[in-house]
């Protein structure tokens, strides 16, 4: 049941203009409250198996084309852990699901893939340490639903997985649910500009949090942050070979590509440099690259080329490292408009719309191209951390999806929309709901999916088994 967005220009890229006056937010509201007749609210509630109309595990197994094949294998191992963990490499398989279903039509910029594990610590170009999303890979202008669906999915499902009961995921779900609504329409009433201001630090993460295991889950997540910096990673990721600072190697994690391809690699920086603001520019081009690896980084983008870039500066402890991570069409994207892509490079999609969607961004964005295929690039290690939300018990898990739908809704009323989403959603209550009935049919649906996962290992149709090395130059 997908449709075209309700008003022009919400769906694609647009910057609109100076000369027009825009729509009068009462009239947003109005319009957004007026689509409760084209997708009622209680149409949220919609999921069953009936529905699909994709096999799951083929859908794992298309999402692997393309990928290093000696790391697939590790793909399917990680995916496989848990129905949780199958979730997060999913993203797929939840736009085709969520494509049948009922929504609005207003499309801002989404996330593509808002599970609970996908916000985390950052540092903010100031170096303070604040939380947000932090994974765009698939983000694309789309259904607001389909962020808000694969949020309260992830919380259900990572609630059964850390032993919580149903009532208790149900009361997460409720927190996250209530949350988005509430911001998303604190966030409609304020300017355009203030609603862009809006930043969630330490001190406001922990103010939200209504229980002591919240905050000590924040406390701890926060503290492991702050020590992953570049120089604190030297003696993890580097070791002196004869003088020379070299990545060490961990088959499969962490490998090294051939000479040739570290020289497209190391060539590609220059392109990445020409995409930074020119102060960036040219702080970053005081260093100079030395070494380069392969690492398998995440669980859906296990597979894909990721490639860590040691650069030293003027002093044996001036280092950055760089992260250049390879950029598909978003999973999202022909759901929305079909076989033809929009954005001719995704590296430049993946870091235009996480600026879209942060507040602060690393100001080393960037992207380039090696070898034909795109890349988005971002400095690793810098002060980045996570909560992980399949281990929180049932009131910390309640906290912190009562942050992610507040910062989702932030996410989306930077870009376009939030006044029709606000009107839409009212109160919040009858869409909570619908999406605490949803979520939990969903859940059974993921650790079904998961099931048939292990069922595809088993048979030997998907194999798990990782080789002990990848030999050099494989990866390319």
């Amino acid at each position: 049941m997908t449709s075209h967005p309700v008003l022009a220009g919400s769906d694609r890229d647009s910057f609109g203009s100076l000369h027009r006056r825009s729509t009068p937010r009462p009239e947003r509201y109005r319009i957004g409250k007026g689509l409760r007749k084209k997708a009622p609210r209680s149409s949220l509630a919609t999921w069953s198996s009936a529905l699909r109309r994709v096999d799951a595990v083929g859908v794992v197994e298309r999402t692997n084309a393309g990928r290093v094949d000696e790391l697939v294998p590790l793909r399917i191992q990680r995916m496989s852990a848990s129905p949780h963990a199958f979730l997060r490499g999913a993203a797929a398989l939840h736009a085709a699901d969520f494509a049948v279903l009922p929504e609005t039509g207003v499309h801002p910029v989404i996330c593509g893939d808002a599970h609970l594990g996908n916000f985390g610590f950052y540092a903010s170009p100031e170096r303070e340490l604040v939380f947000d999303l932090n994974d765009f890979d698939e983000a694309h202008p789309g259904a607001w639903e389909w962020d808000l669906r694969r949020l309260v999915a992830s919380t259900w499902v990572a609630g059964r997985d850390s032993g919580a009961s149903e009532r208790r995921c149900s009361e997460a779900v409720t927190r996250c649910v209530h949350s988005y609504a509430e911001q998303l329409r604190t966030l409609a009433d304020q300017p355009l500009l203030a609603r862009s201001y809006d930043v969630t630090d330490v001190d406001a993460l922990r103010s939200d949090a209504d229980h002591k295991t919240g905050r000590r889950a924040i406390d701890k997540a926060a503290e492991r942050a702050r020590r992953r910096t570049s120089d604190r990673a030297l003696p993890r990721f580097v070791t002196d070979d004869g003088g020379e600072r070299r990545i060490v190697t961990e088959p499969p994690l962490i490998t090294h590509p051939d000479d040739e391809h570290t020289e497209r690699i190391l060539a590609a920086l220059d392109g990445y440099l020409a995409t930074l603001p020119p102060h960036w520019a040219r702080i970053l081009g005081g260093y100079h690259a030395t070494d380069v690896a392969h690492k398998v980084v995440g669980v859906g983008s296990v597979g894909l080329r990721a490639y860590l870039v040691l650069c030293e500066g003027s002093s044996p402890d001036d280092v950055v490292f760089l992260q250049l991570k390879q950029a598909r069409r978003s999973v999202v994207a022909p759901f929305v408009h079909g076989d033809e892509a929009w954005h001719a490079h995704q590296g430049q999609r993946v870091v235009e719309y996480q600026q879209a969607l942060q507040t602060v961004s690393d100001p080393l964005l960037g992207w380039t191209t090696v070898g034909g295929r795109q890349y988005y690039v971002r400095q690793f290690r810098d002060m980045k951390g996570a909560i992980v939300p399949d281990t929180l018990d049932a009131p910390a898990l309640a906290d912190y999806a009562d942050v992610c739908g507040k910062l989702l809704a932030k996410g989306h009323a930077r870009t376009s929309g939030a006044s029709m989403i606000a009107g839409y959603l009212g109160g919040g209550g009858r869409v909570a709901d619908a999406l605490c009935a949803f979520a939990r049919s969903y859940a059974d649906q993921t650790e079904a999916d998961h099931d048939a996962l292990l069922r595809a290992i088993r048979t030997g149709r998907l194999s798990d088994r990782t080789p002990e090395q990848v030999p050099g130059g494989a990866i390319g």
